[in-house]
């Protein structure tokens, strides 16, 4: 082997070094850039979850609206429901059967119209137990006997719910 085998192998040498040093730097790179998307893959998922809980926040938010601005006019119409069920009350102590089924009428109507709107009467009874998270109690009367202690003993004003919400809890006099 002379001299110029030798430069031929030192040569050869430096160009599988340097070969190799750049196949390292490309792997390097793609390594880099491989992390640097799965970095802008993840900033993406984290995004759009972002933005689909934000669509369902604001989903919500509106139904919610929606709802509670239904719930104050139908609120609102509760004491009209109320002289109903009282002129109903007092009619029919009357003879006048046609004013009763007349006012009857459209006092159905009108609560039908009500409860198509999601409202419903809490049922509350002489005799039931008083929960202070069903009821309000208006005051506290002697039991007028003693199965009626710590029950209802009348009930003064009708409650309702719209949905699961109560809106009106029924007033209630209880016996002790």
């Amino acid at each position: 082997m002379g001299k110029k085998d030798k430069i031929e192998d030192v040569e050869s040498n430096v160009d599988d070094t340097v070969n190799e040093t750049s196949q390292a730097e490309e792997l390097t790179v793609e390594e880099q850039l491989q992390e640097d998307l799965g970095k802008e893959k993840d900033k993406f998922l984290r995004l759009f979850a972002d933005f689909e809980n934000y669509k369902k926040r604001t989903s919500k938010e509106r139904m919610e609206l929606f709802r509670t601005a239904g719930q104050e006019v139908i609120l609102s119409l509760l004491p009209v429901l109320d002289d109903f069920d009282r002129a109903l009350n007092e009619i029919s102590k009357t003879e006048d059967k046609e004013l009763l089924q007349g006012v009857e009428l459209i006092r159905n109507k009108f609560k039908n119209t009500l409860e198509i709107k999601g409202l419903e009467e809490v049922g509350t009874a002489k005799g039931d137990v008083f929960n202070a998270d069903l009821h309000e109690a208006i005051t506290q009367i002697p039991a007028p006997s003693d199965d009626l202690k710590g029950k209802v003993v009348d009930v003064i004003e009708k409650g309702y719910k719209l949905g699961d919400k109560v809106i009106r809890f029924p007033k209630v006099i209880t016996g002790f």
